[in-house]
């Protein structure tokens, strides 16, 4: 297996894609009402998908799986596209991409927006392998085009139509077509520091949608359709705990251990790209470690595991190759923990009613996203990871009501909103760890009396 770490980055994440995406087919034939499999995809497919719906409950755990799997094979489709090469980029958005399979992406409503990104590159006479990131960004968006499909302007399903079909097609192809040039600039906008780099445009474009689709059209904007409820910790702990052992396994066999993951993790460097700098094998031992700690983080807290919160584990892991591993996203997790220890101390205080508990659904969901901060604890620390925390934490269950529930990337829009408030400041008021070693180290050598005396000579 040592030859597998030698292998090229984008040959080996296209074998990782497949397997991983085949491991949820695999699993879906295991699932204990596997009988109703594609019955429960049909009803996943012609409901509407509103962040947060249940996929456990609208089609159950086989058509979910089947789903996500479906999903990811779709993705990794798209890398064989000539031109486009993965790389950590290519990790984040399929990762991302196959867990909203369990709540919010399936493959009908994935393709208007991808259309659009194909659109825009026949108009502009570009390589359709250029723009996969896009494409699959755009799917940010799913929830709008299922909405179109099925529902709307109506309160209810009433299934699909030519006419739901065409707006969305419509729609997608618009929002599709524009949506590169939004992702090309986000980054200077947030300037590095949120991993969801694509959440900023992606979320933008959901306020203009929902204000022209419902607000200014007066149409009241719909609920989400499932039962939260519906939920099976020992399926999605087997699950996790099987895919995630065979990553660490895996990685051990190809030649990564244990002390030089470690050193990983301790790089007080900022490394954006994990396969480059530590290998396949490095970044397979990441997405085993760190999905051990989100799944733990979620057993602890007590969340109820859903499809959205099955969703999340994979959510959160898409960053393992892009910078996110447990050093880093430990700040995140405990100022979470500590914002809601003194929100749930100062609620008494205030006459109010504490609900911003770390087992609500909300909040589970929005901590996926806000360890897309994790490059603010590993550039100024820990103390200012915190603070980053806690504002997301403040913030993730109010920017929903922007967007009407209709952006999958919600919390990485926070992210990249906290990202807007935090970073100007921080670079105009802070020191970064590399600035304040170099200081401390100075002040040690000046205070050395021999050191002194020779300079002063």
């Amino acid at each position: 297996m040592r030859k597998w770490n030698q292998l090229p980055e984008e040959t080996f994440l296209k074998y990782f894609f497949s397997l991983f995406s085949l491991s949820f087919l695999i699993a879906a034939l295991f699932m204990p009402d596997r009988a109703d499999m594609l019955p429960g995809l049909w009803r996943i497919l012609s409901s509407p998908t509103k962040a947060s719906t249940n996929f456990f409950s609208v089609g159950g755990y086989a058509a979910t799986f089947l789903n996500m799997a479906l999903v990811g094979f779709i993705c990794t489709g798209l890398y064989a596209i000539p031109g486009r090469q993965a790389n950590n980029a290519a990790t984040l958005v399929t990762l991302l991409t196959i867990g909203f399979g369990s709540w919010g992406i399936h493959m009908l409503n994935m393709w208007p927006t991808i259309l659009g990104v194909c659109l825009y590159c026949l108009v502009k006479r570009q390589p359709l392998g250029k723009h996969t990131n896009a494409m699959l960004f755009s799917t940010g968006l799913a929830p709008f085009m299922s909405e179109l499909m099925v529902r709307y302007p109506h309160p209810e399903a009433v299934g699909f139509s030519l006419p739901g079909i065409g707006m969305a097609l419509a729609v997608g192809l618009i929002v599709g077509y524009y949506l590169p040039s939004g992702l090309d600039n986000s980054p200077k906008i947030h300037k590095g520091f949120a991993l969801y780099s694509a959440a900023l445009p992606v979320g933008m474009i959901s306020l203009l949608l929902q204000g022209l689709l419902y607000r200014a059209a007066g149409v009241p904007i719909p609920e989400a359709v499932s039962d939260l409820t519906v939920a099976d910790p020992v399926i999605c702990n087997t699950f996790c705990c099987i895919l995630f052992a065979v990553f660490i396994v895996v990685a051990i066999a190809m030649g990564c251990t244990p002390r030089e993951y470690l050193r990983a993790c301790l790089n007080p460097q900022h490394v954006v790209h994990f396969a480059a700098a530590y290998g396949n094998a490095g970044m397979l031992m990441n997405a085993g470690v760190y999905g051990f700690l989100i799944l733990g983080y979620f057993n602890l807290i007590g969340a109820e595991f859903n499809g959205i919160v099955f969703g999340s584990v994979f959510c959160m892991l898409s960053t393992c190759n892009s910078g996110s591993h447990p050093v880093n996203t430990l700040p995140i997790i405990l100022g979470y923990a500590l914002s809601a220890r003194i929100f749930e101390l100062l609620t008494p205080i205030t006459g109010g009613v504490f609900t911003q508990h770390l087992y609500a659904q909300p909040l589970v969901v929005g901590i996926c996203y806000a360890n897309g901060l994790s490059p603010i604890s590993q550039e100024y620390g820990w103390t200012y990871g915190w603070m980053a925390a806690a504002m997301h934490y403040c913030m993730v269950t109010t920017v929903p009501q922007l967007h009407g529930g209709m952006c999958l990337y919600n919390g990485g829009f926070t992210a990249a909103l906290v990202c807007l408030l935090v970073v100007p400041s921080l670079e105009r008021h802070a020191r970064d760890k590399h600035t304040r070693r170099q200081s401390h180290a100075q002040s040690f050598v000046d205070s050395l009396p021999w050191f002194s005396h020779t300079h002063h000579h």
